[in-house]
């Protein structure tokens, strides 16, 4: 029901403030997805992410999400609101393709959104894939090429180390709530 669902804007992106601990002022945000089904109502990403990395539709909706978040904002730069920067998650699965970062830099140069205010979040466990380390960190020097910041969220929920924060330039860290 995917097809349908992007068609008919099923999917909503929510988004998730950050705070400045110091001025407890929304420094950033995460965007979120979540699925609004007309009949079964909100469905949780827990129920349908697993589903789509499976069956390789993952792609499709982070495209989506992150065309939705660069529309977003293009729409409070006209509105003339404070720019703030925004994350996205970003599928292992994305890396399998050369250049995959060149169709999200288009989205964000169509839309006209500064990139250093988008962030791409990775999760752990693309980092831990050994056959991939050398396309990650290829990918992660060419998102700061493109002036994209990354982010490795999820840290301590698997077999992580400090020792992979030195492998990888990314410029945050998101620590796993049982971290």
């Amino acid at each position: 029901q995917m097809d349908e669902a992007l068609a008919s804007d099923q999917f909503k992106v929510y988004l998730q403030p950050k705070y400045s601990l110091k001025t407890l002022q929304p420094v950033g945000a995460e965007a979120l997805v979540r699925w609004l089904h007309p009949e079964k109502g909100l469905i949780p990403p827990a129920e349908f992410i697993p589903l789509f990395e499976k069956n390789g539709k993952i792609c499709r909706l982070d495209m989506y999400i992150f065309e939705e978040v660069c529309a977003l904002m293009a729409k409070w730069e006209n509105m003339g609101r404070r720019q703030i920067p925004v994350s996205v998650n970003l599928s292992r699965q994305h890396f399998r393709k050369p250049d995959f970062l060149s169709e999200f830099s288009a989205i964000a140069e169509r839309c006209k959104v500064r990139k250093e205010l988008l962030e791409f979040e990775l999760t752990e466990s693309i980092f831990l894939d050994e056959e991939q380390i050398d396309v990650v960190k290829d990918s992660i020097r060419r998102m700061h090429e493109l002036g994209f910041r990354c982010s490795l969220d999820d840290f301590g929920s698997g077999f992580s180390s400090l020792g992979l924060l030195k492998e990888f330039d990314v410029d945050a860290l998101k620590l796993d709530r049982l971290f």
